[in-house]
Order: C-alpha cells, then sequence, then structure tokens
C-alpha cells in the first residue's frame, strides 16, 4: 500500500511579503485559484490520481480556512490532519503525517506543487518498488542531475521512499528536510532523481511571481 503525505501548514510569509508589497490583499497562497480551483485543491487531486490508497494532508497555519476548501473534495481516502502545535518545522509536520499512515510506503509532496503531474508522482512511486533494496531508497523530483545521485543539495519535496525509513530519520529532529536528506544520503541510503516532465513541474508557489507563471504557463 502507498499513502501520499501532503503538508500544507506553513505560515504563507514570503507570499504575505509580496502581496503586501503589491498592495494586494493579503490571502494564504493554497487557497489562489488556477483556472477556477484552489491551488491545494489541484495538488491533492494529482496526488489522488496516482492511485494511493490514502492522502494524510497535513494542517498547520491557515488550517480553518484550508479544512473547508478539503472537504469538498469527498474522497474517503482524505484524512485531515493537524500539528499539535502551530510553528513547526517541515520535518515535524512530515513525521506527524508518517504517525498517521498505515501504509508501508509514501509519496511526500507539499501542498504549494499543483504543477507536479500525476504521471510524474507515478514514475516517483514506481523508482521505488523497481530498486532492490525498496527499503533504502528515496526516489525523488531531480532538479539538476538524474539518476543515482551523490548529493541532496537544493533537493525537497516531492519524492517517494518506505514509510519507517522517513520516520526513522525524523524523529526528534526539527529542521528543514534538505539537512534531513543529507543526513540520509550520509549514511547510505540510496537516492534516484526523476527528471521532471517540464520546467513548471519544478516550480513552489512560494512568491506572487510563481503563482503568476503557474497561471499564465499550465494547462491545469
Amino acid at each position: 500500500m502507498v499513502a501520499a503525505i501532503i503538508t500544507a501548514a506553513g505560515k504563507n510569509r514570503r507570499m504575505k511579503e509580496d502581496l503586501i508589497e503589491r498592495g494586494l490583499p493579503v490571502k494564504n497562497k493554497l487557497l489562489f485559484e488556477i483556472h477556477g480551483k484552489p491551488i491545494i485543491i489541484l495538488t491533492v487531486e494529482n496526488v489522488l490520481n496516482t492511485g494511493v490508497d490514502e492522502c494524510v494532508i497535513v494542517l498547520g497555519h491557515f488550517s480553518d480556512e484550508i479544512v473547508p476548501i478539503l472537504e469538498s473534495l469527498g474522497d474517503k481516502r482524505v484524512k485531515i490532519i493537524k500539528n499539535p502545535q502551530i510553528d513547526v518545522e517541515l520535518s515535524e509536520s512530515l513525521l506527524n503525517g508518517v504517525n498517521n499512515i498505515k501504509s508501508d510506503f509514501c509519496l511526500c509532496v507539499a501542498a504549494d506543487q499543483p504543477s507536479v503531474s500525476t504521471k510524474t508522482m507515478k514514475r516517483l512511486i514506481n523508482k521505488v518498488f523497481d530498486e532492490d533494496d525498496v527499503w533504502n531508497i528515496v526516489s525523488i523530483l531531480s532538479r539538476e542531475e538524474s539518476g543515482y545521485l551523490e548529493s541532496t543539495k537544493g533537493l525537497g519535496m516531492p519524492f517517494a521512499c518506505h514509510s519507517e525509513l522517513l520516520r526513522k530519520y525524523l524523529i526528534d529532529r526539527k529542521n528543514n528536510l534538505n539537512p534531513i536528506l543529507g543526513n540520509m544520503i550520509k549514511n547510505g541510503v540510496i537516492f534516484y532523481g526523476v527528471p521532471a516532465l517540464d520546467e513548471l513541474e519544478l516550480v513552489n508557489i512560494n512568491r506572487y511571481d510563481d503563482y503568476l507563471k503557474i497561471l499564465k504557463e499550465s494547462n491545469l
């Protein structure tokens, strides 16, 4: 079984800065719409279309605004959870997600990645199962080099791996993701970089210009 963990607990800090600078109303970026759908819904739909058995969405900041949007999905695989504390690092949100799934394998995606296609997410999952040592591989969207990697510099979500492998490296860690990935590769975990289908798959919507780029160039 494969579970998806979608992290949607951030502060919206960089987007808030941009909106204030532009004189625009402050709004949670995950609720911005692209062709009529909120960003978070587009991301969740892409994830669900991979055929995952369960989908845990981890909330923190702005949860009161996000929950009603997610409840409209009506998919029994979706489980909405909240971090016990609001101000936590990404590693803590991911651990909360891992602790709330039943599946042996997980696909981890950030909610602000609506342009990562279902096809690419499936490729991430399939690469884990193609490896002989399924318990010791992280299949991750590559940003420069693809194939077997010697460094995790600059890498983050989305990625797929065995749930217990991820849990092992998240326990008692309060950090962003990249240092944890770096620790994993130093300890002999196999990393495989799956190439993006196009440039847009590499865009996380952190800034307002990121949103405008996806809005203009994507066919979501």
